[in-house]
């Protein structure tokens, strides 16, 4: 299964925002970064992604899971613009920091550190596993 990080100012959407719209989720929409509506056209129902509080916290904070495909983002009528829709799945029992992140030398090629600026971007099945581990899920 492939799996994504997701990122978002918690101030402005933040996980209990998105734990809040139950299992109908939200639109990741707003994304205007071509790379980053690629990564979600490449989505399917059930793909799994981690939530990261980006500015404020800096953190992968819960799991999401996508619930809808790529489709036409309802905040434009510009068609080059799409989205996936994702819903709550499981919150961190430990919020993993982007300084731990980025001191765990198995996470140096994750695209977190490597371009932080990209709002969704893909997760190795490590990398997965390996933040899972240290947010104290098994």
């Amino acid at each position: 299964m492939p799996y994504w990080l997701f990122k978002s100012e918690p101030d402005v959407f933040g996980w209990d925002d998105l734990v809040a719209k139950g299992d109908k989720g939200e639109e990741w929409d707003g994304v205007r970064n071509y790379q980053a509506r690629n990564n979600m056209r490449a989505m399917s129902v059930g793909d799994r992604g981690f939530f990261y509080h980006s500015r404020k916290g800096l953190e992968v904070v819960g799991i999401v899971e996508v619930c809808a495909e790529a489709h036409q983002d309802s905040k434009t009528d510009d068609p080059r613009w799409e989205c996936v829709d994702v819903k709550a799945v499981e919150k961190l029992p430990n919020p993993v920091s982007l300084d731990l992140i980025k001191t765990d030398e198995r996470l140096a090629d994750m695209v977190l550190v490597k371009n932080s600026r990209l709002s969704v971007q893909p997760v190795t099945d490590e990398e997965w596993n390996l933040i899972c581990a240290l947010g104290g899920l098994s």
